[in-house]
C-alpha cells in the first residue's frame, strides 16, 4: 500500500471510532496501523488498529474491521525468552464478530475466511460475539476472525503484544512489513 492509501484508511478508521464515541489524539490518529498483510487485499483480509498501551506486561488495543474483512488464522506462540505467548481478550464494542478458534468445528459456521485463501485455514470453532460481549485467547491458538455486514470495533486487553512472534497459517502472510 502507498502512502496515500494508507492515510485514507487512516482517515476511515478514525472516523469509525469517532462514531462510536472512540476519540483519538492528532498523535494515535497518526499512529493507526493498516496492515494488509502484504496480500494486497485489505477490503478482505487485513486488519485496522490503534494500539494505546504496550509494555512488557499489558497490552491494550482497538481493532477495527471493515464489513466483511477478516484478520487471517495465526497464533501467539511462547517467546524465546521463556514467557508464555500473548493470552488476549477481545471485547467486541461495536457490529458483531465471528472469531474461530480451535476446539470442535461447527457445523454450517456464519462466516467463512476468503474464498481464495480458505486453503490456509484450519480452525473453525466458532464464537459469534455481539456488542458488549467478550471471549478470552488462550496462549499459543490458532484463531481468526471477521466482521459482519458493518464496521466492527474491537477492545483487545492482553499481555504483551509482540508482532514479529506471531505465526500464521498462510506462509505469504507478512505481519511486519520491511
Amino acid at each position: 500500500m502507498d502512502k496515500l492509501q494508507i492515510k485514507e484508511y487512516q482517515v476511515l478508521v478514525k472516523n469509525i471510532l469517532a462514531d462510536s464515541g472512540i476519540i483519538l489524539t492528532g498523535d494515535e490518529q497518526q499512529a493507526i496501523e493498516i496492515a494488509d498483510f502484504g496480500l494486497n487485499a485489505i477490503e478482505t483480509t487485513g486488519l485496522q488498529l490503534i494500539t494505546y498501551v504496550n509494555t512488557k506486561r499489558y497490552c491494550a488495543k482497538d481493532l477495527v474491521l471493515l464489513p466483511n474483512q477478516t484478520c487471517p488464522e495465526h497464533r501467539h506462540p511462547p517467546r524465546k525468552n521463556g514467557d508464555p505467548g500473548k493470552l488476549e481478550t477481545f471485547r467486541c464494542r461495536k457490529g458483531i464478530v465471528y472469531l474461530y478458534v480451535e476446539g470442535e468445528t461447527t457445523i454450517a459456521p456464519i462466516a467463512t475466511p476468503p474464498a481464495e485463501d480458505f486453503k490456509y485455514y484450519t480452525v473453525f470453532h466458532e464464537i459469534v460475539l455481539q456488542a458488549g460481549e467478550q471471549f478470552t485467547i488462550p496462549e499459543n491458538t490458532k484463531h481468526w476472525f471477521k466482521a459482519g455486514e458493518e464496521a466492527t470495533i474491537i477492545s483487545e486487553f492482553s499481555s504483551n503484544s509482540d508482532d514479529e512472534s506471531d505465526i500464521f497459517t498462510d506462509p505469504r502472510i507478512k505481519r511486519v512489513q520491511d
